[in-house]
């Protein structure tokens, strides 16, 4: 199985499959996790900064996980210690399609457990005009191949 430290490289890119967002999802996830005006209402979220009903940036990044699970999940997958620099730079609308790009920029072996290490990407949310929506440099954590 792929997936292990061993088979990431340092410039290997990565995309997921595309997912639309739909206006339900958008207003049940804001609902529940960020009730802010322009995420519930969209006649009053025409008249803040966003012009219109977007996505809360906690739920763009939900899908953004989602996504990469989607096509990248592995058994050697021991989790993350977290991201860097997460940026919202474009409001996600209702009926935006998006994907996600991965590059690693990083990768190293850990010197304190030996059957593992660290890649760091440079992770990218793309809506369907090819605009930015969400950037971050995510770090995982890779099991090495016979590591058990």
């Amino acid at each position: 199985m792929k997936g292990a430290f061993e088979d990431i490289e340092v410039g290997e890119a990565r995309e997921t499959a595309r997912r639309t967002v739909t206006k339900a999802e958008i207003l049940a996830f804001a609902e529940e996790f960020d009730p802010q005006i322009f995420h519930l209402d969209e006649e009053a979220a025409k008249q803040t900064v966003f012009r219109g009903l977007c996505a809360s940036g906690w739920h763009t990044a939900s899908l953004m996980m989602r996504l990469q699970m989607d096509a990248w999940k592995s058994d050697y997958s021991l989790g993350s210690p977290g991201f860097d620099d997460l940026r919202w730079l474009k409001p996600l609308r209702p009926g935006d399609t998006i994907h996600v790009r991965a590059t690693c920029i990083d990768k190293t072996p850990s010197r304190s457990k030996p059957d593992r290490g660290s890649a760091r990407w440079k992770t990218e949310v793309v809506n369907q005009k090819g605009e930015v929506v969400l950037d971050a440099e995510l770090i995982g954590i890779y099991r090495k191949r016979g590591a058990d």
